[in-house]
């Protein structure tokens, strides 16, 4: 998986919108973990996930 610059997150702060969601907390805990250990974040996981998911679609 790649992970978006910090730079390019922060390049892209004026445009971002907030969302909330719920997650089971098993689940979110488990994403946690892997963001620390692959040294990013749960929002940039998430990010990276949505856009091969809508690419997939021809939809960015």
């Amino acid at each position: 998986m790649t992970k978006k610059k910090k730079a390019d997150l922060e390049a892209d702060a004026g445009k971002r919108k907030n969302t909330s969601l719920r997650l089971d907390s098993k689940k979110l805990k488990a994403l946690k973990v892997r963001a620390i250990e692959d040294d990013t974040s749960v929002q940039q996981i998430l990010e990276v996930l949505i856009d091969e998911y809508l690419s997939k679609f021809g939809k960015q």
